[in-house]
């Protein structure tokens, strides 16, 4: 005869298995990049790109960022609605800096470019939020 526990030790890990791949199914893969330039200390140009992955991505997510959707499945769209916690989330993963400053015919010219290169990102939507987690 079987015992009890067993049994259950069997259904609960079934579930949990069943409940990991629905969530992991459901999360999509994202690639984003953002960049801005500051001239003279002024900022002269910023973007942020956002394209769905078109391959699987490889790694393991990291710590995780979560927004407010409101219904919404756009990335971009969420991410323009609080684009200042975003900026601040991406600034603790790690940008290259490139700076560059001339003096020339006494007049003081510097250029200063922070990047984030392009990074796979996977996003799970939800009801009311979307949790966001880069991949290392």
């Amino acid at each position: 005869m079987r015992s009890r526990d067993g049994d259950r030790t069997f259904s609960l890990s079934l579930c949990s298995v069943i409940l990991f791949n629905s969530l992991a199914l459901n999360a999509s893969e994202y690639l984003i990049s953002y960049s801005y330039t500051v001239k003279d200390a002024t900022l002269y140009n910023e973007t942020l790109h956002i394209s769905k992955a078109m391959k699987k991505c490889s790694g393991t997510p990291q710590k995780s960022f979560i927004f407010d959707t409101d219904g919404e499945e756009d990335l971009k769209k969420i991410i323009s609605n609080d684009k200042d916690r975003f900026i601040n989330y991406i600034h603790k993963l790690g940008l290259h800096l490139m700076h560059d400053e001339k003096t020339q015919n006494y007049q003081y010219s510097s250029s200063t470019t922070l990047t984030l290169k392009t990074t796979c990102f996977k996003v799970d939507f939800n009801d009311n939020f979307a949790k966001i987690a880069p991949l290392k």
